[in-house]
């Protein structure tokens, strides 16, 4: 870990000084709280550093472009119907192991949470009754500190990437960019158990980030048969050793997660839909919908079970957080005025807490740098303080008393959960803030979501509630343990929406439970930037359709004016860690930039012949990174037209593919072209799926050097090529929306002594920063437009 520390902060400290004295003169308020946590090199690299989790990594993109080589085009005309179909119900077996493992570990650690967190405050409560204060708050200060630590010390030491929610990683990656580890056995346990411990210590985190994040570690798990350690080698798993299907299973994943997290499988396929995909298609849409079809029968089936008291504390709740189906909801056309209002103080809430979470999160990776102990003390200090909080702020509050209507098992209530908590209280009077604080986070989120009790909570402690609740949101993500964000804005906007139901209680009939609903689904617009996949969640929580109309509002107005002040709270994750994500909308100034004069920015591309020395090739892969490598042939008639020889692009080839050339000893002694049947001996397209080899585990011999290997057979033929003349912006759409690693720019003329490619582009080289370092007068027009 000291080692990782090292390099992040090398990272951090290497830069081109006059990069840094012109990012200075363009922008006058660089404070190094706003730079991403990796400052680049100023040039157009295909190497990068991020950070995945809470680990530095080298990033890579994936290969989710089709590799029509010979091999491919042989396995796919050999293919017979009776394949094609295994292939198919084998994606749909896996969508459905999908749907069914990440719905009994949802039910795992909702039926784990409830039961620690249940026990914790049974004897808290027990303590309290006997007068015993400090020895409850001792014991509850002590639990949450054990429950922290375990949650801390399995995520510093023994999976980095698995703090934090996962979900800007799993963005990333379903965008065409590889993260180590991130999807690995020990990444998934930690996971899990770290999101028990978190959340049972009262952290004010969530378990809808990891859930989503597990759901993803079991689709990927699945398609590869394993652990790389581990991995099973049955035949049927070799369909799946591709980045394309990898990606489509862990969509189904991400999908799995959130309707194990809310019990929402329409708005958990939506969520992949509008927030964590980039490529989707009506297949896709049917198997996603499918693996979530089967979560939402395994979460009901445990319900039934867990009805009949067999499941310890877990009770009727755990994994609905509120129902109104119910509640009969009346509003008039006035009532959009406050529903507007609601959307505006969302947005401008949500936009306020993504810019302030900015920079806490630089602040944490500063303190994250200086080494394990640092993480671990900086979640014992957040605990501590959750603690003492939850604790000793319901003192403050006034005794209210019990209303005569409710019996005197529902006010006051002693248990772990109930919306009426004596705490302190003589008996027939209630403490509405230790109601909201000192319970479970699902409870609270029921508590302060319950209608029909419009006198239950005083307006200061609605307000001591929601201020303690932007602290501890703030200040609680980012540090590393397994968290998740929509819980967290859930409780802060049901705050505000309560307090503005209060507000208007004169005024609307709308019931003060639905104003917390609607504050906490702005808030959440205002932040993450959702609108349909949120209303669709928020409608099959509360089991009420007429609610669907005034979310709607809420949420469009929420994210209007969230996205005049700054991006989704995804987006700046997403470059605070220094990942290669692709935007759909390229920048404007793109348009005024060639592929060519990006080319030209760049090293000379380095091309192989089709029939190259060993040594040549060894040569290349020891002293570049590069993961492509073009494949040109001279003398080349062509079929038609002029009869002088011509140079030939061939296509691409692999990194991986060399090093299995190289592995596999595919060597020629004279040089010359080889058969089919010669190749298809050697190898097959199971061979070239491989991506693990590096070249220093290859061995070549010195005489084997001077032979020969034929690439044609493992090159691409079909790769994408852009004109030297295409702009960047339209570069970048084609780059995105088929999912390239590779895109091959090749001369605008054709004449003798010119290249048949000119260069070749990577995801690094269409991020705008890098643009903007090696082009700074693009910067310069970039404030003109601005200013316009």
């Amino acid at each position: 870990m000291e080692e990782e520390s090292s390099q992040f902060a090398e990272a951090m400290t290497t830069h081109n000084m006059e990069g840094e004295t012109y990012e200075k003169e363009r922008d006058p308020e660089s404070n190094p709280l706003n730079q991403p946590l990796l400052k680049r090199s100023c040039t157009l690299s295909s190497n990068s550093l991020a950070m995945v989790g809470a680990k530095v990594s080298f990033i890579e993109s994936l290969d989710y472009e089709i590799n029509e080589n010979n091999l491919f085009k042989d396995d796919w005309r050999s293919r017979s119907k009776v394949q094609v179909l295994q292939y198919i119900f084998l994606k749909w077996t896996l969508a459905f192991l999908v749907g069914l493992l990440t719905g009994l570990i949802a039910t795992l650690i909702n039926l784990a949470i409830e039961n620690i967190a249940g026990y914790k405050l049974l004897a808290i409560v027990h303590l309290i009754q006997k007068r015993r204060f400090f020895m409850g708050f001792i014991y509850f200060t002590g639990a949450n500190l054990l429950l922290t630590m375990v949650a801390a010390v399995l995520c510093v030491c023994f999976a980095p990437t698995a703090a934090g929610p996962g979900i800007p990683e799993i963005k990333a990656y379903l965008n065409g960019v590889d993260t180590p580890n991130m999807f690995g056995a020990t990444t998934m346990f930690v996971k899990i158990i770290g999101s028990i411990g978190a959340v049972s210590a009262g952290l004010d985190l969530g378990k809808e980030g990891p859930l989503v994040h597990i759901g993803s570690c079991i689709a990927s798990l699945l398609g590869q048969g394993g652990p790389n350690n581990y991995r099973l080698k049955w035949r049927w798993l070799r369909y799946f050793n591709n980045d394309r299907d990898r990606r489509d299973l862990i969509t189904c994943g991400a999908s799995s997660g959130v309707c194990a997290a809310f019990r929402a499988p329409v708005g958990g396929v939506l969520f992949s839909l509008e927030e964590v995909a980039t490529w989707w298609r009506s297949a896709l849409l049917w198997r996603t919908f499918f693996s979530t079809a089967v979560v939402v029968v395994v979460l009901r089936a445990f319900i039934e079970l867990c009805n009949s008291g067999e499941c310890g504390l877990f009770g009727t709740g755990g994994l609905i957080m509120f129902d109104v189906s119910n509640v009969t909801i009346r509003y008039h056309v006035m009532d959009i005025i406050p529903v507007a209002v609601i959307g505006i103080i969302g947005g401008v809430l949500g936009s306020l807490y993504n810019y302030l979470l900015h920079k806490v999160l630089r602040l944490y990776s500063l303190i994250n740098q200086k080494g394990r102990i640092h993480k671990l003390l900086l979640c014992l200090t957040v605990s501590l303080f959750t603690s003492a909080c939850q604790y000793g702020l319901p003192f403050l509050a006034k005794c209210r008393p019990c209303d005569s209507s409710l019996s005197e098992t529902e006010c006051p209530t002693n248990g772990r959960s109930g919306n009426f908590k004596q705490f302190n209280c003589p008996d027939g009077y209630y403490n509405d803030l230790a109601t909201l604080l000192l319970t479970t986070i699902d409870d609270a989120v029921r508590n302060i979501f319950s209608t029909n009790t419009p006198y239950e909570y005083q307006t200061s402690s609605l307000l001591i509630f929601f201020a303690l609740y932007c602290i501890l949101g703030l200040f609680t993500f980012g540090i590393a343990v397994p968290s998740g964000l929509f819980l967290p804005i859930i409780l802060m906007g049901s705050g505000y929406g309560r307090l503005l139901g209060i507000a208007m209680r004169s005024y609307t009939n709308i019931d003060q439970g639905l104003f917390a609903v609607l504050g906490a689904a702005s808030l959440m617009a205002g932040s993450m930037r959702m609108t349909v996949s949120l209303c669709v969640i928020f409608l099959e929580l509360t089991n009420n359709l007429l609610l669907l109309p005034i979310t709607m509002i809420v949420l469009l107005i929420a994210k209007t004016v969230g996205d005049s002040f700054n991006p989704s709270i995804y987006e700046i994750i997403l470059h605070l860690k220094g990942l290669p994500f692709l935007d759909a909308h390229p920048e404007p100034w793109m348009r005024n930039l060639t592929v060519g004069e990006l080319a030209d920015a760049k090293p000379p591309v380095i091309t192989l012949h089709g029939v190259e020395r060993v040594a040549r090739i060894v040569d290349v892969l020891r002293n570049t990174t590069h993961n492509g490598f073009p494949v040109v042939d001279d003398g080349v008639v062509p079929p038609v037209g002029i009869s002088t020889e011509a140079t030939e692009l061939h296509g691409i080839i692999l990194r991986a593919h060399l090093l299995q050339a190289l592995k596999k000893k595919w060597f020629l002694r004279e040089k010359r072209r080889t058969e089919e049947w010669e190749v298809r001996e050697k190898f097959t397209w199971v061979d070239l799926a491989e991506r693990e080899e590096k070249i220093e585990q290859v061995a070549v011999m010195s005489d084997e050097m001077e032979m020969y290997i034929d690439l044609h057979p493992l090159t691409n033929t079909t790769p994408y090529t852009v004109l030297e003349s295409m702009s960047v912006a339209k570069a970048m759409v084609l780059f995105r929306q088929v999912g390239l690693r590779h895109l091959l720019i090749v001369p605008k003329y054709v004449a003798a002594g010119v290249p048949p490619v000119v260069g070749i582009l990577t995801r690094q080289d269409l991020r705008p920063y890098n643009i903007l370092t090696a082009f700074p007068h693009l910067a310069r027009s970039k404030g003109g437009e601005k200013g316009n």
